[in-house]
Formats: C-alpha cells, sequence, structure tokens
C-alpha cells in the first residue's frame, strides 16, 4: 500500500467535496486518502479506501471571544486567522498530527490560503485548487508559491488573461472536474418531467454557496415573459411587495437539476462552479448573473463566460422588462459549441494520473553512481 494522500476540503457548497470525490474515485486502488473537512456528510461516492477525518471549522466562531482578540489586524498573508479559537487550533493539531503521523505524499487543499501555507511549513508537499477571482493579494499568492502544483477545475478557457507565467506553468486545468456525464436529450428530460413539448422553459438554478436568489426580480421576468414557464431549482429570497405570477413555480432543492436543465429551452444560474460546469456540458442558451463571493470570484468567472461566448452575462438583476427581453434575446444567439469546449469527460482521471506522477516525481530518489576504487 502507497503512502496516503491528504485532502482538505472547505465546506461551503457542494463544488468542493464533489471536486474531492471524483478525484479520490479516480486515482489507483492501493492509494489511500485521508479527507479532513468540517462537515462529513456532503460526500458523494467515496471509495472504502478514502477516510473523512472531521474537523472544527476554520471560519465559523466558537462564541463570543474577547473584544481585544477580536480586534487584533490580521497579517497580509492571511485571510482568516482569528486570535484566540479553540477551535482553529484543534483542527490544526489534528491536521499536523496526522502530517507527522502518516508522512503523505502529497496534501490538496481545496480551498485555504492558510492551511495551504501551513502543509508547506509542515515540510508537507502541497497541491492547491485556484478559483476564479481576484487572487492577487499577498495571502494567495505565498500559498501558490508554496505549492507544488496548481490545479484549475475549470477549462483553460477561463483563466484570467493577466495570469502570471509562473502560475500557469504549474497549473494542470481540468474543465468539468467533478460533473458527472448528463444526458442532454431535451424531448426525453421533458418526457420525464411531464413538460408539453411546444412549452417554452426557463429553468433558474440558485446555488448552495451562499443564501439564494433573489425572487423579486424574477416575478418582474416571468411577468414579462407570460408565454413561458419560468422554474426556480435551490433557495429564492423573497420579498413582502412581490405579486408572483402563476407562470412562476419555486420547487427548491431537487434531486434531479440535470433534468431540469436539459428540459430547459433557457438556463438562468450564477456562476458556481458545479453549476456551470453542469450546464456547459448539457449545453443551452445561458444567462449568469453572479452572486457576490470573496475576491470577486463568481463576477470574474462570469466575465470569461461572456468574453468567451459561453453565456449572456448580467452583472446585476435586470430591473425592467426589456432589460429581460434583450438578456433573453442574447443567450438564445449564443453558439452551443463553445460551451461543449468547457468540459472533459475525462478531467478526473487525467487529475489523478497528474498527482500520482508528481508524487512520484517529487519522492523518487535516484541512484547514486557507484565510483570504481583506483587500481
Amino acid at each position: 500500500m502507497k503512502r496516503p494522500f491528504g485532502y482538505f476540503v472547505h465546506h461551503q457548497g457542494r463544488g468542493h467535496a464533489t471536486r474531492c470525490a471524483a478525484i479520490v474515485g479516480a486515482l489507483p486502488h492501493d492509494r489511500p486518502v485521508t479527507i479532513f473537512c468540517a462537515r462529513d456528510d456532503i460526500f458523494p461516492n467515496l471509495p472504502k479506501r478514502a477516510n473523512v477525518v472531521k474537523i472544527p471549522s476554520l471560519f465559523e466562531a466558537p462564541g463570543p471571544m474577547p473584544p481585544a482578540l477580536d480586534a487584533l489586524p490580521t497579517p497580509h498573508t492571511m485571510h482568516c486567522a482569528p486570535v484566540g479559537w479553540p477551535t482553529v487550533a484543534r483542527a490544526v493539531a489534528s491536521l499536523t498530527g496526522w502530517f507527522a503521523s502518516a508522512r503523505p505524499e502529497l496534501f490538496i487543499v481545496d480551498v485555504s490560503a492558510e492551511i495551504a501555507q501551513l502543509a508547506r511549513i509542515a515540510s508537507i508537499p502541497t497541491v492547491k485548487v485556484v478559483q476564479h477571482g481576484d487572487r492577487r493579494d499577498a495571502g494567495h499568492v505565498a500559498a501558490y508559491e508554496g505549492c507544488v502544483g496548481l490545479l484549475a477545475p475549470w477549462a483553460e478557457a477561463l483563466a484570467r488573461p493577466d495570469m502570471p507565467d509562473w502560475m500557469r506553468e504549474k497549473t494542470v486545468f481540468a474543465g468539468g472536474l467533478g460533473a458527472a456525464e448528463y444526458d442532454p436529450d431535451r424531448a426525453r428530460a421533458r418526457r420525464i418531467l411531464g413538460i408539453p413539448e411546444g412549452e417554452h422553459l426557463v429553468a433558474v438554478l440558485s446555488g448552495g454557496g451562499g443564501t439564494g436568489f433573489p425572487s423579486a426580480p424574477l416575478t418582474m421576468a416571468a411577468r414579462a415573459c407570460p408565454g413561458t414557464r419560468w422554474v426556480t431549482l435551490g433557495t429564492v429570497q423573497t420579498e413582502w411587495h412581490e405579486t408572483p405570477p402563476g407562470n412562476l413555480h419555486h420547487l427548491g432543492w431537487v434531486d434531479n437539476p440535470e433534468t431540469w436543465i436539459a428540459a430547459a429551452d433557457v438556463v438562468l444560474s450564477s456562476a458556481g462552479n458545479t453549476t456551470v460546469q453542469m450546464i456547459a456540458s448539457i449545453r443551452r442558451p445561458w444567462i449568469v448573473i453572479p452572486e457576490w463571493r470573496y475576491f470577486d470570484e463568481q463576477v470574474c468567472k462570469a466575465e470569461r463566460l461572456g468574453s468567451i461566448g459561453a453565456a449572456a452575462v448580467s452583472p446585476v438583476w435586470p430591473a425592467t422588462a426589456g432589460q429581460w427581453h434583450a438578456l433573453l434575446a442574447e443567450a438564445a444567439a449564443l453558439d452551443l459549441d463553445v460551451q461543449a469546449r468547457l468540459t472533459d469527460a475525462t478531467a478526473a482521471p487525467a487529475v489523478a494520473d497528474w498527482l500520482e506522477t508528481l508524487a512520484a516525481d517529487l519522492w523518487t530518489i535516484p541512484d547514486t553512481p557507484r565510483l570504481e576504487a583506483a587500481e
């Protein structure tokens, strides 16, 4: 049995855990993996050789803290480094104790600049997942510089044009990582859902990483398109002044969002990574409205999707019927082949092969040539 890989997974949303499960499932059967996460119930289909260690959250306060500790400034090379939290101390102890006892060949971080730097300080070769956004701050740069490799779970076409050469050289791009192979057949999806073939359908996907889409602008959209059925999946936030029309339906969380995407004439979504991968693999006229995230993650991703012609992008919610009609028309005119180039069904095994090769290269000690004794 090989020495293990370690894996830190941020517990917000579902994308981090989905990527982890895809990579771990594609690794060789003799590669054990220990996963550290504040939740152990968000991982789909992990193999038995994967062990999940639940650690305290690094981001949620364990209770009221002394004001003097809360007021301490954060160093420029960190983003979230509260002082006095016993939960953080326990999480770090769990990680560093495992580093010492297991001697992992690689440690994958998805995502935390602080954890990536911790692993480097502990002398562990580390691979960090790279997310979209403006990550040129000292904290992210320090984490990236300290890693032996970087993993971008998106196609290279979505990389920022100003991505430094030194980063690009050690980055593996894996568009479609964590996305299943979805059935794009529209007619079949409509039969499953009981939607008439001639009905115009807009599917709205609200991701799990935030508080949900606002419902008010969707009521305006539905009223502007009375012949269209608008269906929301996920969480939406309602307001007292809304007057929802009869063609707007909030379904909440469903087990088959991919079927609704396949059945739709238009899809509206945020720019969350899992959502983007799913829609791009099915290919539909697509509207993207980014949600607020740290470091402008979704804003930057949405800008790239718009720049390459994969989606119609609005930085804010349309506030008039005319704005909605213009956005829908832009989505209808998209070249859907652009979306197809954003995902690769072989992403997970390709990443697994890269990690195995990287570990072997790092830990191989070349044979030292023997010097023949002089006669």
